[in-house]
């Protein structure tokens, strides 16, 4: 179900775009998200949907994201891993097998 919603807000975003002449990644995501959850109600209902297509396409080509420049998200593992063993039997048993060595 996230997959077709997430595509439905894309292809508004894009839609939005090239009616305005900008890039579709000058767009937000999250105030198309917000627009489209607004517009639903009434596009739903409407009998002019044409109408309220143009509008809601002309609000959300007002949600342009901010120049972020030299943006660089690093994708690394955060934690260093343990030095410990992984647990593969129940945690009796482990417990069993120190009282033993003590």
């Amino acid at each position: 179900m996230h997959l077709p919603a997430y595509n439905l807000i894309r292809r508004a975003m894009t839609a939005a775009a090239l009616a305005s002449g900008r890039s579709p990644w000058e767009i937000s995501f999250k105030g198309t998200l917000r627009s489209l959850s607004r517009f639903l109600p009434q596009l739903l209902t409407c009998v002019n949907v044409p109408l309220w297509y143009d509008s809601l396409l002309r609000v959300v080509t007002t949600h342009i994201v901010g120049n972020r420049p030299d943006r660089i998200e690093p994708r690394l593992v955060k934690r260093r891993p343990k030095t410990y063993k992984h647990l593969r039997e129940p945690r009796e048993n482990y417990r069993k097998l120190m009282r033993g060595r003590g």
